[in-house]
């Protein structure tokens, strides 16, 4: 397919702004790509791949450039801004994978039982009210990123689940979404522990449930690609995927297993730290760092089931179109599917 530029690829989406083997051989000369993140501790496996020269190994000069957002990461992969990148399935995501833009590769953050997940929370404000458990959001405000974001997936989960009815409001970025419900202007959201935790902690807004209990084994975020790099760049691409499962067991190694004790911990927060919650000290940061350990799907498997319901409850909102397919969106021969 021919590279789309960013103009086309607005235009696609109406002005919304997204089994191979890991025996891959060491590229001969290091290919230069970008990477898209988020400063979540949830991107982990892309920092330590960095950090600790997997990508380098795997032939790879990675940068690695930082959104705040999951739609326009789409839009970037589309327009060739960036390569690879991780996030969580959106409207614009599948209406670009179904212009033949781009492609799931792989699974990276999952929901599981026993991990702290996603939490649900409301402002004081609520909270003083009385809405002191999902089911009493009826009527309430829902903050979301944009509107078929992955917030509005979870929102809708919930109050499908509890018979209520909630009124999404949109607001661009992460840091809008807590600004407005810090100051009660929407009255609840869903997001990691390791921003829901330090949140609550501050007293001005309170968890009230957990993401799982609604969705188990929610695929929340997936690894994608431009659908030329999935089907014409396979070493490249399996190159990258190596390196980054690299990245996920290290990371379940010392913050799920613990298997190299709290020194262990502690050397894998100082690596996070230089990429999330850099604005504060280390000692401020490591227990929000801490507080957002959560499953990485090793190998990048992917949880198709999850997909297929995402996809199927954006349809059913007639966020994209029906006729897509879950091949259209997903690339199924990279990595094991769950």
């Amino acid at each position: 397919m021919k590279q789309l530029n960013r103009r086309q690829v607005l235009t696609l989406l109406g002005g919304t702004a997204v089994a191979l083997g890991f025996g891959a051989p060491v590229l001969a000369e290091k290919r230069k790509i970008r990477v898209g993140a988020l400063r979540f501790t949830s991107h982990s496996a892309s920092f330590i791949a960095q950090e600790r020269g997997y990508f380098a190994e795997a032939g790879l000069d990675v940068e690695l450039v930082f959104f705040q957002a999951a739609q326009p990461m789409a839009v970037a992969i589309a327009s060739g801004d960036i390569d690879y990148a991780v996030t969580a399935v959106s409207g614009g995501l599948i209406s670009l994978a179904q212009k033949g833009a781009i492609k799931v590769i792989g699974g990276a953050l999952s929901e599981e039982a026993g991990i702290d997940g996603q939490q649900i929370l409301v402002s004081d404000a609520a909270f003083k009210a009385g809405v002191t458990t999902p089911s009493m959001l009826d009527g309430k405000s829902f903050g979301v990123t944009q509107t078929g974001s992955s917030f509005h997936y979870m929102g809708s989960q919930i109050a499908a689940a509890e018979n209520i009815s909630l009124s999404f409001k949109p607001l661009q970025k992460v840091g809008a979404v807590i600004g407005a419900l810090k100051s009660g202007q929407i009255d609840a959201w869903t997001i990691v522990p390791h921003i829901a935790k330090p949140l609550a902690k501050s007293g001005t807004i309170h968890i009230i449930g957990a993401v799982k209990d609604y969705v188990p084994d929610y695929q929340i975020t997936t690894v994608f690609t431009s659908a030329k790099n999935a089907s014409s760049e396979q070493e490249l691409t399996k190159s990258f995927l190596a390196a980054f499962s690299r990245g996920v067991d290290d990371y379940t190694n010392a913050m799920i297993d613990q298997a190299d004790g709290e020194d262990g911990m502690n050397e894998m927060v100082d690596l996070i730290h230089k990429y999330v919650y850099t604005d504060r000290p280390r000692e401020k940061a490591a227990p929000s760092i801490i507080n957002g350990t959560m499953r990485l799907n090793k190998g990048a498997a992917l949880n198709i089931a999850s997909i297929q319901n995402q996809l199927d409850w954006f349809q059913a909102e007639d966020l994209v179109d029906k006729s897509i397919s879950i091949d259209d969106l997903v690339d199924q021969s990279y990595v094991d599917i769950l």
